[in-house]
């Protein structure tokens, strides 16, 4: 039986160049589920997610990820929030028409990439790329190179499976203290990569795929990670919120609705604030 919603680490024995292959589509279809995304906007937050888990991998560390476009265009912000534990969820804010055939700089306009990594402990890193290429993939390839890290590609691709959009991708990424002539080994396996099809990594076995792509290298796959969609949202987070905003800004709000409703804008789950309870949160702030 095929796993879905799995990142999958491999290595190539012969070379310094080492791989990583998810598959994201439950977790994708969770995190479109409360939503009513137009078409485009639901693939852009499809490749972000691939690319959110198999960024996730390359940088080894514990604690929060998030992966943000911004821009003037309609989409003017598609993010997803994620964790070391594959722990996703994300969502978009829209401004405008968005057509059917819209491309990422259509959709966005003239906008920038915001990578943040939080760790558990340790400083906090940020960093930003425009978006001048024509896909989400060429933009992150541009990422690492600016920020001179390893020689690594990206492979994402969304699409229709069984009637429901389904996403995944690879990485590969050149190991530390890899020499010059590793790069050309890398291009090579690139090639190689590129053909790989959106309905091969939907639908097919990892050691399949793996066997289709490289089945004439010695590759070593190790055991896979889970991915969910997790929302982190509560009431607890959601009281905290309200305990810092003005009590004269929720009483007129509770006057004219006689409640506060809040809603997660990644999950769509409500939480309900009635005078009473705003009072208590009251109580506890002083």
């Amino acid at each position: 039986m095929i796993k879905h919603d799995q990142l999958h680490r491999f290595l190539f024995e012969s070379h310094s160049v080492r791989g990583e292959l998810v598959t994201v589509s439950e977790t994708y279809q969770r995190m479109l589920e409360n939503h009513n995304f137009p078409q485009p906007v639901q693939q852009l937050l499809g490749e972000l997610l691939v690319a959110t888990s198999l960024l996730t991998a390359t940088l080894k560390f514990n604690g929060d990820i998030t992966v943000q476009i911004q821009g003037d265009g309609p989409v003017k912000l598609a993010v997803i929030n994620g964790n070391n534990q594959q722990q996703m969820r994300g969502t978009a804010r829209i401004d405008g028409d968005i057509r059917a055939e819209s491309s990422l700089r259509d959709m966005v306009g003239n906008g920038y990439m915001v990578i943040t990594v939080t760790p558990t402990e340790g400083e906090r890193y940020q960093g930003v790329v425009a978006l001048e290429g024509e896909t989400l993939a060429e933009c992150l390839d541009a990422y690492f190179r600016q920020s001179e890290q390893l020689p690594t590609r990206l492979f994402i691709r969304t699409g229709v499976q069984d009637g429901k959009m389904a996403a995944g991708g690879m990485l590969l990424q050149n190991l530390p203290g890899a020499q010059t002539g590793d790069d050309d080994m890398l291009g090579h396996l690139v090639q190689l990569t590129t053909t790989i099809k959106g309905e091969e990594l939907f639908t097919l076995d990892i050691k399949e795929i793996l066997y289709r792509l490289y089945h004439e290298e010695d590759v070593t796959l190790y055991e896979p990670q889970q991915i969910e969609f997790r929302c982190g949202c509560s009431h607890q987070r959601c009281a905290d919120t309200l305990a810092t905003l003005p009590e004269e800004d929720l009483r007129d709000i509770l006057h004219k609705d006689g409640k506060i409703d809040m809603e997660c804008e990644f999950c769509g789950m409500h939480y309900i604030f009635d005078e009473k309870a705003i009072d208590e949160i009251k109580e506890v702030k002083q």
